[in-house]
């Protein structure tokens, strides 16, 4: 199905880019130049750069920082238009979705995650994080992390959990919750099996219990305090709608920022998905304990949720990320487009001059890094790992453009090439490491097994 990933050649030089977008500390923008990629890092960035190694030209080419998707749920991949949950809220949505996952098991896992991570590959991204929070038929995390290992992304995937089900007030039905003790068990495996806390990681493995309506108060607190003594990250979702406002405050007698907060729930070591209904002060309680977020206004405008303050978020110093969410929700995996999304959508809510195309791709690249705890990566600047996008834009999409770093206003949503660890994972706008035809029709053929 898949073939060895690509070796990490001793220097690859991408020379004479239209343009580099370094997302560097001065932000710079550079014309002509090159990148020089050596040992899995930035070696050089600049005009006139020579090697002895492999050369990709880049002329009609802008090249950036690969992208960092900060939250998906990769095995949705396979419940992409699903009926009855087409044109329904969240808590709709996820009650007709819950028992067609509940018939998942490893190979479903395994080959949608690879089909999630080749489509984030395609459209430039490098990095991604994953919350998987159900396990049935045998399922484990340890399945998307092989699928990770084939395409050739960095990955953070979270070990998520559900232990509230229908019978006890929860969402999801009994059959897809988990005893509390098994979570905190499989927590440590993961973590112990999995984590590399290295520079350069290719794999770091985060603690994610689903959502304040799936968990008991105990396991978020329980998770938080595991989570560390283990030094990994923590995520879940938070504030994703009024809904999820209501519960919080039916349930808990109070907002999410603060349910948050009391559970430890807040710090540099922690990112929420969604906080599209954060009010003045959780934004101001994020900013205070650095508190990341992953912004996904696609699934948002989805699921009509609502447009998140990132505009209010950004200007408070809060660590902004870019999500595509769960193909199931969104319905695509594209974080190029994502990016743009999240451009307009803070037009739509605040003006014309609320968010430039330059400041969306800084959150869709370094944005996403420092959310994800990578100071490594992010940016395309010496010592930094050798993860590059490289888009042509000597295309239709691009025709006319006077300013081609205005890459999300004018440009393609496919990269041409793309680097991982100075890995060639994409090429001439194809995967190199997996076979995605075939994948494609097996996702296909397990798709058709599910419906009813």
């Amino acid at each position: 199905m898949c073939e060895i990933l690509p070796e990490i050649l001793p220097e690859t030089l991408i020379r004479q880019a239209d343009c580099v977008l370094t997302m560097d500390g001065a932000r710079r923008e550079l014309t002509g130049a090159d990148v020089l990629l050596r040992g899995g890092v930035i070696a050089a960035v600049g005009p006139g750069l020579t090697t002895t190694g492999r050369v990709v030209e880049a002329r009609g080419c802008v090249v950036t920082p690969g992208l960092v998707n900060t939250h998906h749920h990769l095995y949705q991949t396979l419940t992409r238009a699903v009926p009855g949950g087409q044109d329904a809220l969240l808590f709709g949505w996820l009650k007709t979705l819950y028992p067609i996952w509940a018939r998942f098991g490893p190979e479903e896992m395994f080959v949608s995650a690879q089909i999630g991570l080749a489509e984030l590959a395609l459209s430039g991204c490098t990095l991604t994080s994953d919350h998987l929070y159900l396990f049935p038929n045998g399922a484990r995390l340890d399945d998307t992390i092989a699928a990770a290992g084939e395409v050739g992304l960095r990955f953070h995937p979270t070990r998520g959990a559900m232990s509230i089900g229908e019978s006890l007030g929860g969402l999801p039905p009994d059959s897809l919750v988990e005893g509390e003790a098994a979570i905190l068990n499989d927590m440590i495996r993961v973590v112990d099996a999995h984590h590399n806390p290295a520079e350069g990681a290719m794999v770091r493995v985060g603690l994610a219990p689903c959502s304040p309506f799936s968990v008991s108060r105990e396991l978020m607190r329980d998770a938080a305090l595991l989570a560390r003594d283990k030094g990994v990250m923590l995520h879940t979702h938070l504030a994703e709608n009024d809904e999820d406002i209501a519960y919080s405050l039916a349930r808990f007698g109070c907002r999410p920022g603060q349910y948050a907060e009391d559970l430890g729930w807040t710090g540099d070591d922690v990112w929420h998905a969604h906080c599209v209904k954060l009010d003045a002060a959780e934004i101001d309680l994020f900013a205070r304990s650095r508190t990341g977020v992953a912004h996904c206004p696609c699934s948002n405008c989805r699921l009509g949720s609502g447009i998140a303050p990132v505009r209010a978020m950004r200007d408070a110093g809060v660590k902004v990320g870019l999500g595509v969410d769960g193909s199931a929700s969104n319905d695509a995996g594209n974080l190029v487009a994502e990016a743009r999304q999240a451009l307009l959508l803070q037009r739509v809510a605040r003006g014309a001059d609320a968010m430039s195309a330059r400041e969306a791709l800084e959150i869709a690249t370094l944005g996403g890094a420092r959310v994800l705890g990578r100071s490594d990566c992010g940016a395309l600047e010496v010592g930094k790992r050798a993860d590059v996008a490289i888009w042509d834009v000597s295309g239709v999409e691009s025709a006319g453009s006077w300013d081609p770093a205005a890459l999300l206003l004018a440009g393609p949503t496919r990269v041409r090439d793309l680097f991982v660890e100075g890995r060639q994972i994409v090429g001439d706008g194809q995967m190199l490491t997996v076979d995605l035809p075939g994948v494609v029709a097996r996702q296909n053929h397990l798709a058709r097994r599910l419906r009813p």
